[in-house]
Protein backbone atom coordinates (compact mmCIF):
# COMPACT_ATOMS: atom_id res chain seq x y z
CA UNK A 1 0.00 0.00 0.00
CA UNK A 2 1.54 3.47 -1.02
CA UNK A 3 1.21 5.78 1.93
CA UNK A 4 3.07 8.77 0.46
CA UNK A 5 0.83 12.11 0.46
CA UNK A 6 0.18 13.84 -2.71
CA UNK A 7 2.22 17.36 -2.35
CA UNK A 8 0.12 20.02 -1.60
CA UNK A 9 -1.32 22.53 -4.15
CA UNK A 10 0.71 25.63 -4.42
CA UNK A 11 -1.41 28.14 -5.18
CA UNK A 12 0.36 31.03 -7.49
CA UNK A 13 0.97 34.42 -5.17
CA UNK A 14 -1.62 37.26 -5.70
CA UNK A 15 -0.61 40.57 -5.61
CA UNK A 16 -2.37 43.77 -3.81
CA UNK A 17 -4.10 46.10 -5.72
CA UNK A 18 -4.35 46.25 -9.21
CA UNK A 19 -0.71 46.31 -10.29
CA UNK A 20 2.02 44.97 -8.65
CA UNK A 21 4.86 46.36 -7.34
CA UNK A 22 7.55 43.36 -7.08
CA UNK A 23 9.18 42.61 -10.48
CA UNK A 24 8.24 38.57 -9.26
CA UNK A 25 4.24 39.28 -8.64
CA UNK A 26 3.99 40.97 -12.19
CA UNK A 27 3.24 37.54 -13.97
CA UNK A 28 0.36 39.56 -16.57
CA UNK A 29 3.25 42.06 -17.55
CA UNK A 30 5.82 39.00 -18.02
CA UNK A 31 3.19 37.03 -19.99
CA UNK A 32 2.40 39.50 -22.74
CA UNK A 33 0.44 36.88 -24.85
CA UNK A 34 -2.01 36.16 -22.27
CA UNK A 35 -2.51 39.73 -20.43
CA UNK A 36 -1.99 42.09 -24.03
CA UNK A 37 -4.63 44.47 -22.16
CA UNK A 38 -2.59 44.84 -19.27
CA UNK A 39 0.66 45.01 -21.85
CA UNK A 40 -0.87 47.84 -23.41
CA UNK A 41 -1.91 49.94 -20.42
CA UNK A 42 1.33 50.19 -18.93
CA UNK A 43 2.99 51.25 -22.74
CA UNK A 44 -0.14 53.83 -22.56
CA UNK A 45 0.94 54.98 -19.09
CA UNK A 46 4.68 55.38 -20.61
CA UNK A 47 6.50 52.72 -18.74
CA UNK A 48 8.08 49.64 -20.41
CA UNK A 49 6.25 46.19 -18.82
CA UNK A 50 8.39 43.72 -17.16
CA UNK A 51 10.69 41.48 -18.87
CA UNK A 52 10.52 43.44 -22.14
CA UNK A 53 11.72 45.94 -23.89
CA UNK A 54 11.03 48.77 -25.66
CA UNK A 55 12.99 49.68 -28.91
CA UNK A 56 14.00 53.10 -29.45
CA UNK A 57 14.32 55.12 -32.70
CA UNK A 58 12.99 52.37 -35.38
CA UNK A 59 11.98 54.47 -38.25
CA UNK A 60 14.66 57.07 -37.89
CA UNK A 61 17.02 53.73 -37.70
CA UNK A 62 15.00 52.62 -40.75
CA UNK A 63 14.97 55.54 -42.42
CA UNK A 64 18.76 55.93 -42.67
CA UNK A 65 19.70 52.45 -43.32
CA UNK A 66 17.78 52.03 -46.48
CA UNK A 67 17.49 48.58 -46.28
CA UNK A 68 16.65 46.62 -49.28
CA UNK A 69 15.95 42.83 -49.86
CA UNK A 70 18.50 40.45 -50.43
CA UNK A 71 21.07 42.24 -48.01
CA UNK A 72 23.34 41.00 -45.17
CA UNK A 73 22.67 42.91 -42.07
CA UNK A 74 24.35 42.65 -38.87
CA UNK A 75 22.70 43.72 -35.45
CA UNK A 76 25.53 44.22 -32.71
CA UNK A 77 22.96 44.05 -29.77
CA UNK A 78 20.31 41.66 -30.12
CA UNK A 79 18.45 42.22 -27.05
CA UNK A 80 14.35 41.83 -27.08
CA UNK A 81 14.79 41.81 -30.70
CA UNK A 82 12.56 45.08 -31.76
CA UNK A 83 14.88 46.19 -33.83
CA UNK A 84 16.35 42.69 -35.15
CA UNK A 85 12.95 41.99 -36.57
CA UNK A 86 12.10 45.65 -37.70
CA UNK A 87 14.79 45.31 -40.23
CA UNK A 88 14.01 41.65 -40.77
CA UNK A 89 10.39 42.53 -42.04
CA UNK A 90 11.97 45.25 -44.43
CA UNK A 91 14.73 41.92 -46.22
CA UNK A 92 10.78 40.54 -47.40
CA UNK A 93 12.63 36.90 -46.61
CA UNK A 94 15.46 37.76 -48.79
CA UNK A 95 18.89 37.79 -47.30
CA UNK A 96 20.22 37.90 -43.92
CA UNK A 97 20.47 39.39 -40.50
CA UNK A 98 23.49 37.82 -38.19
CA UNK A 99 23.01 39.43 -34.70
CA UNK A 100 25.07 39.05 -31.41
CA UNK A 101 24.57 39.29 -27.72
CA UNK A 102 26.14 38.14 -24.25
CA UNK A 103 23.42 37.68 -22.36
CA UNK A 104 22.76 33.69 -22.44
CA UNK A 105 19.72 34.33 -20.39
CA UNK A 106 17.63 36.99 -22.54
CA UNK A 107 18.82 36.15 -25.94
CA UNK A 108 17.58 32.72 -25.94
CA UNK A 109 14.31 33.90 -25.11
CA UNK A 110 14.74 36.29 -28.25
CA UNK A 111 15.94 33.54 -30.85
CA UNK A 112 12.42 31.61 -29.52
CA UNK A 113 10.47 35.14 -29.82
CA UNK A 114 11.07 35.56 -33.24
CA UNK A 115 11.25 32.32 -34.33
CA UNK A 116 7.75 31.93 -33.58
CA UNK A 117 7.22 34.96 -35.67
CA UNK A 118 8.58 32.95 -38.29
CA UNK A 119 12.67 34.26 -38.50
CA UNK A 120 14.23 31.06 -38.57
CA UNK A 121 17.46 30.05 -39.16
CA UNK A 122 17.62 30.40 -42.82
CA UNK A 123 17.31 34.65 -42.45
CA UNK A 124 18.64 35.12 -39.27
CA UNK A 125 21.77 33.75 -37.52
CA UNK A 126 22.38 34.62 -33.49
CA UNK A 127 25.62 34.30 -31.54
CA UNK A 128 26.27 34.46 -28.27
CA UNK A 129 29.26 36.34 -28.51
CA UNK A 130 30.52 39.95 -27.83
CA UNK A 131 29.83 42.17 -30.79
CA UNK A 132 33.43 43.46 -30.89
CA UNK A 133 33.82 40.14 -32.98
CA UNK A 134 32.31 41.88 -35.61
CA UNK A 135 35.14 40.90 -37.83
CA UNK A 136 34.93 37.17 -37.50
CA UNK A 137 31.10 37.34 -38.65
CA UNK A 138 31.96 39.52 -41.07
CA UNK A 139 34.58 37.21 -42.68
CA UNK A 140 32.11 34.34 -42.60
CA UNK A 141 29.54 36.76 -44.47
CA UNK A 142 30.79 38.69 -46.34
CA UNK A 143 30.60 41.92 -45.15
CA UNK A 144 28.00 43.85 -44.15
CA UNK A 145 25.17 45.72 -46.19
CA UNK A 146 23.83 47.59 -42.95
CA UNK A 147 25.08 47.76 -39.43
CA UNK A 148 23.12 48.57 -35.95
CA UNK A 149 24.65 49.08 -32.57
CA UNK A 150 22.33 49.97 -29.94
CA UNK A 151 24.71 50.45 -27.05
CA UNK A 152 21.79 50.56 -24.20
CA UNK A 153 21.13 47.89 -21.82
CA UNK A 154 18.20 46.42 -22.20
CA UNK A 155 14.66 46.81 -19.96
CA UNK A 156 14.32 43.34 -18.94
CA UNK A 157 17.94 43.52 -17.41
CA UNK A 158 17.35 46.99 -15.59
CA UNK A 159 14.34 45.61 -14.49
CA UNK A 160 15.10 41.91 -12.96
CA UNK A 161 16.57 42.24 -9.43
CA UNK A 162 18.73 39.44 -9.89
CA UNK A 163 20.54 41.13 -12.38
CA UNK A 164 21.55 44.29 -10.20
CA UNK A 165 21.11 46.83 -12.49
CA UNK A 166 18.81 49.37 -10.52
CA UNK A 167 19.34 50.88 -7.18
CA UNK A 168 15.60 51.36 -7.09
CA UNK A 169 15.32 47.75 -6.48
CA UNK A 170 17.13 44.87 -3.52
CA UNK A 171 18.93 42.67 -5.52
CA UNK A 172 22.57 41.23 -5.97
CA UNK A 173 25.06 43.94 -6.92
CA UNK A 174 25.89 41.90 -9.84
CA UNK A 175 26.00 44.26 -13.28
CA UNK A 176 27.20 42.06 -15.53
CA UNK A 177 25.75 41.28 -18.79
CA UNK A 178 26.69 37.85 -18.95
CA UNK A 179 26.46 36.40 -15.27
CA UNK A 180 28.35 33.15 -16.32
CA UNK A 181 31.51 35.32 -17.30
CA UNK A 182 33.38 37.86 -15.14
CA UNK A 183 33.53 39.25 -11.77
CA UNK A 184 30.27 40.97 -10.23
CA UNK A 185 30.44 44.43 -9.48
CA UNK A 186 30.18 43.11 -5.29
CA UNK A 187 34.23 41.51 -6.06
CA UNK A 188 35.00 44.38 -7.97
CA UNK A 189 34.31 46.90 -5.40
CA UNK A 190 36.36 44.48 -2.65
CA UNK A 191 39.57 45.26 -4.50
CA UNK A 192 40.08 48.08 -5.81
CA UNK A 193 41.69 51.11 -4.43
CA UNK A 194 39.82 54.62 -3.29
CA UNK A 195 41.92 56.24 -6.18
CA UNK A 196 41.33 53.81 -8.90
CA UNK A 197 37.63 53.66 -7.56
CA UNK A 198 36.89 57.73 -7.82
CA UNK A 199 38.79 57.82 -11.20
CA UNK A 200 36.24 55.15 -12.53
CA UNK A 201 33.27 57.21 -11.20
CA UNK A 202 34.60 60.09 -12.68
CA UNK A 203 35.64 58.88 -15.92
CA UNK A 204 33.01 56.51 -16.54
CA UNK A 205 30.22 58.37 -15.80
CA UNK A 206 30.98 62.37 -14.47
CA UNK A 207 30.61 62.13 -10.92
CA UNK A 208 30.94 64.99 -9.11
CA UNK A 209 31.12 63.67 -5.76
CA UNK A 210 33.22 60.69 -7.17
CA UNK A 211 35.63 61.19 -4.56
CA UNK A 212 33.33 61.06 -1.53
CA UNK A 213 31.83 57.89 -2.66
CA UNK A 214 35.11 56.03 -3.16
CA UNK A 215 36.36 57.41 0.20
CA UNK A 216 33.11 55.85 1.43
CA UNK A 217 32.68 52.38 -0.39
CA UNK A 218 36.05 51.96 0.45
CA UNK A 219 36.08 52.77 4.55
CA UNK A 220 32.94 50.25 4.72
CA UNK A 221 35.05 47.53 2.72
CA UNK A 222 37.83 47.97 5.06
CA UNK A 223 35.80 47.41 7.84
CA UNK A 224 34.89 44.15 6.80
CA UNK A 225 31.45 45.31 5.50
CA UNK A 226 30.64 43.86 2.11
CA UNK A 227 28.80 45.67 -0.42
CA UNK A 228 27.08 43.27 -1.51
CA UNK A 229 23.04 44.40 -2.87
CA UNK A 230 21.89 47.07 -4.87
CA UNK A 231 20.73 48.28 -1.30
CA UNK A 232 23.61 48.55 0.65
CA UNK A 233 25.53 50.98 -2.14
CA UNK A 234 22.46 52.91 -2.23
CA UNK A 235 22.51 53.53 1.31
CA UNK A 236 25.91 54.33 1.52
CA UNK A 237 25.59 56.79 -1.32
CA UNK A 238 22.58 58.56 0.33
CA UNK A 239 24.36 58.85 3.97
CA UNK A 240 27.43 60.40 1.48
CA UNK A 241 25.66 62.73 0.31
CA UNK A 242 23.59 63.41 3.47
CA UNK A 243 25.40 67.00 4.11
CA UNK A 244 22.93 68.24 1.04
CA UNK A 245 19.93 70.72 1.75
CA UNK A 246 17.29 68.43 2.70
CA UNK A 247 15.80 70.91 -1.06
CA UNK A 248 18.12 69.27 -3.10
CA UNK A 249 18.76 66.24 -1.82
CA UNK A 250 16.73 63.59 -3.05
CA UNK A 251 17.41 64.24 -6.89
CA UNK A 252 21.27 64.47 -6.39
CA UNK A 253 20.83 61.10 -4.82
CA UNK A 254 18.81 59.70 -7.62
CA UNK A 255 21.11 61.47 -10.09
CA UNK A 256 24.05 59.95 -8.22
CA UNK A 257 22.88 56.41 -7.58
CA UNK A 258 22.37 56.43 -11.67
CA UNK A 259 25.98 57.59 -12.88
CA UNK A 260 27.39 55.55 -9.92
CA UNK A 261 25.67 51.90 -11.12
CA UNK A 262 26.42 52.92 -14.77
CA UNK A 263 30.21 53.79 -13.50
CA UNK A 264 30.14 49.83 -12.08
CA UNK A 265 28.36 48.78 -15.15
CA UNK A 266 30.54 50.10 -17.68
CA UNK A 267 33.78 48.46 -15.67
CA UNK A 268 32.32 45.29 -15.29
CA UNK A 269 31.51 44.86 -18.28
CA UNK A 270 34.75 46.34 -20.16
CA UNK A 271 32.47 48.64 -22.22
CA UNK A 272 34.60 51.11 -23.09
CA UNK A 273 37.65 48.88 -24.49
CA UNK A 274 34.57 46.92 -26.18
CA UNK A 275 33.22 49.64 -28.20
CA UNK A 276 37.05 51.06 -28.33
CA UNK A 277 38.03 47.69 -30.51
CA UNK A 278 34.38 47.66 -32.38
CA UNK A 279 34.70 51.02 -33.59
CA UNK A 280 38.36 50.47 -35.21
CA UNK A 281 36.88 47.05 -37.21
CA UNK A 282 33.85 48.71 -38.30
CA UNK A 283 34.97 49.96 -41.71
CA UNK A 284 36.55 46.73 -41.91
CA UNK A 285 33.13 44.52 -41.95
CA UNK A 286 30.98 47.66 -43.81
CA UNK A 287 30.72 46.87 -48.15
CA UNK A 288 31.53 49.72 -50.40
CA UNK A 289 28.08 52.47 -49.39
CA UNK A 290 27.07 49.92 -46.32
CA UNK A 291 25.68 51.85 -43.70
CA UNK A 292 26.16 51.96 -40.16
CA UNK A 293 23.73 53.62 -37.33
CA UNK A 294 25.26 53.73 -33.55
CA UNK A 295 22.58 54.78 -30.66
CA UNK A 296 24.28 56.09 -27.21
CA UNK A 297 23.31 56.68 -24.41
CA UNK A 298 26.15 58.66 -22.49
CA UNK A 299 28.43 61.19 -23.03
CA UNK A 300 31.46 58.83 -22.92
CA UNK A 301 30.29 56.71 -25.43
CA UNK A 302 28.84 59.05 -27.95
CA UNK A 303 32.29 60.77 -28.01
CA UNK A 304 34.09 57.31 -28.84
CA UNK A 305 31.85 57.20 -31.60
CA UNK A 306 31.93 60.81 -32.71
CA UNK A 307 35.91 60.81 -32.57
CA UNK A 308 36.27 57.12 -34.44
CA UNK A 309 33.76 58.06 -37.43
CA UNK A 310 35.26 61.55 -37.97
CA UNK A 311 38.40 60.07 -38.02
CA UNK A 312 37.24 57.69 -40.51
CA UNK A 313 35.62 60.30 -42.90
CA UNK A 314 39.01 62.43 -42.90
CA UNK A 315 41.08 59.36 -43.64
CA UNK A 316 38.29 58.45 -46.73
CA UNK A 317 37.14 55.72 -45.24
CA UNK A 318 33.36 56.74 -44.79
CA UNK A 319 31.34 58.71 -47.57
CA UNK A 320 29.86 60.37 -45.21
CA UNK A 321 29.36 60.46 -41.21
CA UNK A 322 26.52 62.38 -38.90
CA UNK A 323 28.35 65.62 -38.13
CA UNK A 324 25.45 66.35 -35.96
CA UNK A 325 23.42 63.28 -33.31
CA UNK A 326 19.98 62.29 -34.39
CA UNK A 327 17.59 62.49 -31.22
CA UNK A 328 14.41 60.89 -30.58
CA UNK A 329 11.37 62.60 -31.37
CA UNK A 330 9.57 64.35 -28.32
CA UNK A 331 6.46 62.42 -28.60
CA UNK A 332 8.61 58.74 -28.21
CA UNK A 333 10.27 60.32 -25.09
CA UNK A 334 7.07 60.89 -23.54
CA UNK A 335 5.72 57.62 -24.46
CA UNK A 336 8.90 56.11 -23.56
CA UNK A 337 10.97 58.03 -20.81
CA UNK A 338 13.99 55.76 -21.86
CA UNK A 339 14.20 57.21 -24.83
CA UNK A 340 15.42 60.52 -23.84
CA UNK A 341 19.04 59.99 -23.13
CA UNK A 342 19.59 58.66 -26.94
CA UNK A 343 21.56 60.07 -29.52
CA UNK A 344 21.91 58.44 -32.76
CA UNK A 345 24.97 58.51 -34.89
CA UNK A 346 25.52 57.38 -38.14
CA UNK A 347 28.17 56.54 -41.35
CA UNK A 348 28.74 55.40 -45.06
CA UNK A 349 31.20 53.14 -45.91
CA UNK A 350 32.73 55.05 -49.32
Amino acid sequence: MDNTQPAPHKRRVHYKGKYPKRFEEKYKELNPKKYQDTIEHVIRKGNTPAGMHISIMVPEILDFLQIQPGQTGFDATLGYGGHTRAMLEKLHGQGHIYATDVDPEESSKTRERLKDLGFTEDILTIRLQNFCTVDEIASEAGGFDFLLADLGVSSMQIDNPKRGFSFKIDGPLDLRLNQEKGISAAKRLESISRDELAGMFYENSDEPYSDEIAKAIVDEIRKGNHIDTTTKLRQIIEATLSFLPETERKETVKKTCQRVFQALRIDVNNEFEVLYEFMEKLPNVLKPGGRAAILTFHSGEDKLVKKALKAGFKAGIYREYSKDVVRPSAQECAQNPRARSTKMRWAIKA
